[in-house]
């Protein structure tokens, strides 16, 4: 506490007005100021000074066990004993007597030298004592006096100033070895100022273990020195005869060659046993306490390898074997991160599972391991974090409270950038609403965002959950190859593919496309490379323009991103001989000498023939780049050729598309029924954003907002007396999304599904089967978007499913909910989800349902069959892949190709990517519509129908799409027709089993009420084939004629049989399905006409091709992933009268209207 005197001298002089006060002295005083503090501040509190004055004391005392090691080396008391300047006795140790003569026990032989030594570090020792025992006294004189440390001191230094004033007791024997105590107390303190000097933490590990072996020495000099003292009256030991005997003691062998021979030895053996007995095993107890502690905490990661080796931290709240397993086999999945090391920061001890993972040699000598908080700066230093390439901060999704465990991510994320600045932050963060708090962090992925944007356009892009979630993973394309399927094959081939980048200028994909437009570069670097260039970003600009169009022309400083098996430095480039002969008439060929003269109606062709050998890189002359088109009813008229890709955009053939004043979709909406009202739309942007951070996208809204009120579908208002889905008479099927609650995420799922390039007429009902009702903040942002509503009702509830509008629904969305998504049990918390999935499944089978897991794992049980041979196989495939390292095993789930599953654990790898490509993020969002840059393309889907098969090949595709409307394809969704046999035996019979059932199943599907067209089968990925009966009945034909290549003459066999009367069962049981579902809609008034128990796809099978070979053959029915470029990036005012002068015959899935006018 400090003292204070005031002196104040105060002079008032007044005036007429004021009274002045004059100057005012303060003096301070502090009890620092004395002398006495200033001892205590330099000795004790001074960490520095404080460190010097242990270290020497500590010097001080080993030095005086040294001085007793000369002394014993040159006494020698058989030459004689007794006091200064006594006379000296000879002694002579007899055996047979019992008496002990303790004269050499009392003296000892002390040179001159030798004790002036030793009074000199007595008076030093003893000075210091005193002083620090003066400086430390608190009040209680005897708490100071009565400490060992204190009582060794006198008992060590005070005997040697007596001798200074008393010189007959110079040679008095002092137990100066005792001092080697006094050295251990001493080190200790010396060590706990070398720690706070220097200010960093100190090992408990390393201290303890300081504190074990000074304390093992001190026993064993103790001993020594005691038992080689008291053995002058008996057999006389040396020194090294002494310490012989306490280790041979000590160790507990024993051998008994050198004994103590008379009883003070023997009671001083005794005595050290029986201390060490004590202090031993106390202090191993301490020491085994701490290593288990150190194995659980993780102990320190070295300043020294920090400096030298390159690590990542990774902070997570609760670490478990799966989210470890896909961090460490995505991240040292990239060939330049091998050598770098993963330092895991968790506050929770480590899982047993997790454990026997970290035991694993492979990453034993990779990961390790602290347990820690990230909010504390010594578990920070800890990890090093300020030499750490990257930090990681992962959340714990399985939190029941999101939000709660969003805000312990925003502090980890905070704590972090204030230690350590200039460290990468990675963050990973559930809610949008959240995300503006981390934005300083250099890159943010926000869980619902990706999850409901993605499960938006699975909706009308099937599968791009599984298309982006191969994108965003590391492979080398090696799954399946080994499998008998060619779909396998074909499809983990393509799996491997990813994006990368590379300089234009630095390049030998692009070099050649320097001052060629985006469009040509794209298509002839796929044609020859088999390369899909997808984006571009400018040097000057930091934005990434997905198909920026034929109008961007290429510079040798622009960064290139493609799609390829691996990146180009990785690739090897081997011509022929022929084509090398040929690449010079590349570059100088006709076909290039004068773009310009190519007429327009040859470059905006309709669906022609393509005269391109993909085999050759040699580019075709336009005389000879026609062929015969296909024939119809014998007739051999020729369709126009597909044009070629032009190296420099002609603005007089690309005709700009105007969607802001799009007047034919309302003539042909206002032609397909007079008598429905015709509804106004507008575009702009939404003008409630529920959340700070969302990207603006311009989309379709209602003029004004409606009311609360009309948002209810299952509830009629002063407005409509609607009270179910049929009463709307939508034209559109619905799509159904079944939430626990109205999440400010839940916002991205209707703005991409309302994206103004998406055609008003085929724009679908969107309805939100909510939980729990939502909140006016939600309604109010969703109040502006057309055909948007929300009922209360649950999916296990089938009177909610049917008043939603169930059975007019193309999707239904089902979202992982909150409450469920932790268990007692691992893997058990979409039991629930599952199992009411598998019960839709069973009554709407032609429904297609997107779910989303918790665990990957569950999406074996999504579409359970029993006894299926073929999910059998696939599992034992799934075992094969992971055994081989895969890290994407459970690709070749059905459900998961078909993209009728989707886990947002998936996508931690985006998060993990970005760490080599950190452009990864940046590409997902514009992918998914999350961000819309101006001149940035978006994904949408093409479907091919029965009058594109012509067309054969996908790189025939790739040019025609190139050179009429600039659109990148970058992928293939299959769907196949399969035969999912219940027989333990599978042979070549089996496959022939295709074309039987589609004759079978021909007449049955054939036969439908007539109410409804729409009700002809269709798979889970279009709605389009279901609208058009003949169509449906095209692709049969198409499908049986196919099956029928192999085998002309199929013959029914037993197994045939056997599969009929299952198929039999099957309709059987759907039947009384189909009469429960009736009686429940009857029991609430709604019409059973629109229920279709006898559609299903259980017999077919999708996946995902990216980027496949420009060979691969296009079949009936395949829906291709585009890359469109923006329609409003080169808007012009003229444009007006130049729309609808062509129009492609590839039928879009939801996204280009049929009068759309393509660049």
């Amino acid at each position: 506490m400090k003292q204070e005197i005031l002196r104040r001298n105060c002079t008032f002089r007044p005036t007429d007005e004021e009274c002045e006060t004059a100057r005012v002295q303060v003096e301070f005083y502090v009890n620092e100021n004395t002398f006495k503090e200033r001892l205590k501040l330099f000795f004790i509190k001074n960490q520095r000074s404080s460190l010097r004055i242990r270290l020497f004391n500590f010097s001080l005392k080993v030095l005086t066990c040294i001085l007793y090691i000369i002394r014993v080396l040159i006494d020698d008391p058989t030459a004689g004993i007794g006091c200064w300047g006594c006379p000296k006795q000879n002694f002579t140790f007899n055996h047979s007597s019992t008496e002990i003569n303790w004269t050499p026990i009392l003296w000892v032989n002390r040179q001159l030298p030798l004790w002036l030594l030793q009074v000199i570090v007595a008076i030093i020792s003893f000075s210091e004592t005193m002083l620090l025992t003066y400086l430390s006294y608190k009040g209680n004189i005897w708490e100071q006096i009565f400490r060992v440390s204190f009582i060794l001191e006198m008992l060590n230094t005070v005997p040697f100033i007596i001798t200074i004033f008393y010189p007959p007791l110079r040679n008095l024997f002092i137990p100066v070895f005792l001092n080697c105590w006094l050295a251990k107390y001493a080190l200790e303190n010396m060590i706990n100022d070398l720690h706070r000097a220097i200010q960093r933490t100190q090992s408990a590990m390393f201290n303890q273990v300081i504190i074990l072996i000074c304390t093992l020495l001190c026993l064993v000099f103790t001993g020594t020195c005691g038992i080689q003292h008291l053995e002058r009256a008996g057999g006389n030991l040396s020194l090294f005869k002494s310490l012989y005997f306490c280790i041979v003691t000590f160790s507990t062998v024993g051998y008994g060659d050198v004994t103590p021979k008379i009883w003070p030895s023997e009671l001083l053996v005794v005595i050290m046993i029986c201390v060490a007995l004590v202090v031993l095993p106390l202090q191993f107890e301490e020491l085994v306490y701490l290593w288990m502690e150190r194995q659980k905490s993780g102990g320190n990661y070295s300043r020294h390898r920090a400096q030298t080796e390159k690590h990542v931290v990774l902070c997570v709240s609760f670490l478990k074997i799966d989210l470890l397993m896909d961090f460490l086999n995505e991240f040292y999945a990239h060939p330049r991160l091998q050598d770098y090391y993963v330092v895991i920061l968790c506050p929770t001890e480590m899982d047993i599972q997790v454990r026997r993972v970290l035991q694993i040699p492979l990453w034993s000598q990779r990961v390790i391991y602290l347990q820690g908080s990230v909010l504390k700066d010594q578990d920070l230093m800890r990890a090093k974090l300020d030499d750490a390439e990257a930090c990681f901060i992962l959340s714990s999704r399985n939190e029941q409270d999101r939000t709660a465990a969003d805000h312990q991510t925003i502090l980890r994320a905070w704590a972090v950038k204030d230690f350590a600045p200039n460290c990468p932050l990675y963050v990973q963060i559930l809610k949008p609403e959240n995300k503006f708090h981390v934005k300083f962090a250099d890159h943010v992925v926000c869980e619902e965002e990706f999850k409901y944007a993605m499960l938006a356009l699975n909706c009308v892009c099937p599968a791009t959950s599984t298309l982006i979630t191969l994108l965003v993973h590391t492979s080398r394309g090696q799954e399946g190859q080994q499998s008998p399927e060619q779909w396998q094959r074909m499809y983990g081939r393509c799996s491997g593919n990813e994006v990368y980048h590379i300089r234009l200028g630095e390049s030998k994909f692009f070099m050649e496309y320097e001052g060629k437009s985006f469009t040509f570069a794209s298509f002839h670097a796929h044609k020859k490379y088999g390369v899909c260039l997808i984006g571009v970003k400018r040097e000057d600009n930091k934005s990434i323009m997905l198909n920026p169009g034929p109008r961007h022309i290429m510079s040798s400083t622009d960064t290139c991103f493609y799609i390829n098996i691996t990146k180009e430095e990785n690739s090897a480039f081997i011509f022929k001989q022929e084509e090398k002969q040929k690449r010079s008439g590349f570059i100088t060929g006709s076909m290039y000498n004068g773009p310009s003269r190519l007429p327009v109606h040859s470059i905006i062709a309709s669906m022609g023939t393509v005269a391109m050998d993909l085999q050759n890189t040699e580019c075709q002359t336009v005389s000879g780049s026609k062929l015969k088109p296909p024939t119809e009813n014998g007739a051999g008229s020729r369709r126009p050729s597909i044009a070629p890709v032009l190296e420099l955009a002609d603005t007089s053939s690309i005709l700009p598309c105007d969607l802001l004043s799009d007047q034919s979709e309302d003539e042909t909406t206002q032609s397909d029924d007079e008598s429905l009202p015709l509804l106004e739309y507008v575009k702009g942007y939404p003008p409630n954003s529920p959340y700070i951070g969302s990207s603006p996208t311009l989309c379709h809204l209602l003029p004004e907002k409606a009311p609360f009120c009309c948002l209810r579908l299952d509830k009629g208002c002063k407005h409509n007396s609607f009270e179910d889905a049929k009463a709307y008479g939508f034209k559109n099927k619905l799509i159904i999304v079944s939430v626990e609650t109205a999440g400010n995420g839940l916002y991205n799922f209707i703005v991409p599904l309302r994206a103004y390039y998406r055609p008003r007429k085929e724009l679908n009902p969107i309805v939100l089967l909510l939980d729990n009702p939502p909140d006016s903040h939600f309604l109010e942002a969703i109040s502006c978007f057309p055909m948007v509503y929300f009922m209360v009702g649950t999916i296990d509830n089938l009177d909610n499913l049917l008043q939603c509008g169930i059975i007019y629904a193309d999707n239904l969305v089902v979202v992982d909910k909150e409450s469920t998504m932790s268990a007692k049990e691992d893997y058990m918390a979409d039991a629930k989800t599952i199992v009411n999935v598998q019960t839709m499944f069973r009554l709407f089978p032609s429904l297609s349902i997107i779910t989303e897991l918790t665990h990957p794992s569950n999406m074996r049980f999504m579409q359970f069959r029993a006894k299926d041979c073929y999910s059998l196989a696939l599992s034992r495939l799934e075992k094969t892949e992971r055994e081989n390292g895969s890290n994407l095993a459970f690709m070749f789930r059905l459900p998961f190709a078909a993209g009728r599953v989707f886990s947002i654990s998936m996508l931690d790898t985006l998060l993990y990517q970005s760490f080599v490509k950190d452009y990864m993020i940046s590409i997902t969002r514009l992918l998914l519509g999350l961000d819309t840059i101006p001149g940035s393309g978006y994904l949408c889907a093409l479907k091919i129908v029965e009058d594109d098969l012509w067309i054969r090949t996908y790189g025939r595709l790739f040019q025609k799409l190139c050179s009429s409307s600039a659109e990148i394809p970058i992928g293939i969704y299959k769907t196949e027709s399969h035969v999912f046999s219940t027989s333990e035996s599978q042979d070549i019979r089996t496959q022939s089993q295709i074309s039987i059932n589609v004759e079978d199943f021909e007449d049955t599907r054939d036969v439908k009420d007539p109410w409804n067209p729409k009700s002809s089968h269709r798979n889970s990925t279009s709605s389009d084939q279901s609208e058009h009966p003949l169509l449906r009945r095209k692709s049969i034909q198409w499908a049986r004629k196919l099956s029928r290549k192999g085998n002309k003459h199929p013959v029914k066999t037993p197994e045939g049989i056997g599969q009929q009367r299952l198929n039999l069962y099957k309709r059987s049981e759907r039947q009384e399905l189909s009469e429960l579902v009736k009686n429940r809609m009857k029991h609430l008034g709604l019409p059973t006409i629109g229920y279709d128990e006898m559609n299903d796809h259980q017999n077919t099978l999708s996946y995902v091709l990216i980027n496949p070979p420009p060979d691969t053959r296009l079949e009936l029915n395949d829906i291709v992933y585009l890359i469109r470029p923006d329609p409003l990036a080169h808007v012009s005012n003229e444009s007006s009268s130049r729309k609808s002068s062509f129009c492609a015959k590839l039928d879009p899935i939801c996204l280009e209207p049929k009068d759309k006018t393509q660049l």
